[in-house]
């Protein structure tokens, strides 16, 4: 038996073969390589999707631009905005901080704005890190359709169907009002207020306008219910209890 001739054959031959279904193995890694360098960029554009469409639907990042709430809310906080809270036959109530398109009611003027630059503005506002549009605002609930809201009775107090209300969460040494008014809230529609009364533009400012400073229910982009950033600043947003004893209104002509 050549036993020399079975051990040629048995041994593979030392040079690679380099048909067409084979590479050199430096040339395999280089394509390994290029397909891994462009994952990260896939993986960042899947979650810039989802952040958006979360934002789009479910809750979105706010940034508080003004000090018209304060000191519940201040410049720079982001706020999270429930999108869902009114979707599902609920609707603001008194006491709510809400987010809502003033367009119509605080705002009635086309705002101008360079398509491209309103593009990356609207999408970095909805990730909470560029300011929103100048029509969003933030303000609290004080009366829904059908309240009778006056102001303002001997001691200076906001009230509401007749009962004055406790405003524990205005800006220290602010008034509830230097404006009177008196108003009868239009069903499907709201009064707004900021906390901090000398610095807020709500609905006392709009009174002669369409819609008598009242915001429409529609219009109202979502509810505040939690201060996400600063860390120091992370809190929830609750409606206070003194809106409770307030009484049902007794009709569309208060």
């Amino acid at each position: 038996m050549d036993i020399d001739a079975q051990r040629t054959e048995r041994d593979s031959s030392p040079t690679p073969d380099k048909g067409a279904g084979q590479g050199s193995r430096f040339a395999r890694f280089l394509a390994r390589a290029a397909r891994l360098r462009h994952r990260p960029v896939t993986l960042f554009a899947l979650c810039l999707t989802f952040a958006l469409l979360l934002s789009a639907v479910v809750a979105q990042p706010f940034l508080i631009p003004s000090s018209s709430m304060e000191n519940t809310l201040q410049i720079g906080d982001r706020v999270l905005v429930n999108k869902l809270a009114y979707r599902f036959g609920s609707e603001p109530a008194r006491g709510d901080v809400v987010v809502f398109d003033g367009t119509g009611s605080f705002v009635h003027r086309e705002q101008g704005e360079n398509p491209v630059t309103g593009l990356l503005r609207g999408a970095g506002a909805a990730l909470g890190l560029a300011r929103p549009a100048e029509t969003d605002y933030v303000k609290r609930v004080i009366g829904v359709g059908g309240d009778h809201v006056t102001c303002c009775d001997r001691r200076g107090r906001i009230e509401v169907n007749g009962e004055p209300v406790s405003e524990g969460y205005l800006h220290p040494g602010d008034a509830p009002s230097s404006v009177e008014f008196d108003i009868v809230v239009p069903e499907g529609r709201l009064w707004v207020m900021g906390d901090h009364r000398a610095k807020s533009s709500d609905s006392r400012d709009h009174l002669g306008q369409p819609g008598g400073g009242t915001v429409p229910v529609d219009e109202v982009i979502g509810r505040a219910e939690l201060i996400s950033w600063p860390v120091g600043r992370w809190r929830t947003i609750d409606a206070p209890g003194s809106f409770d004893r307030i009484p049902a209104a007794a009709g569309p002509h208060g």
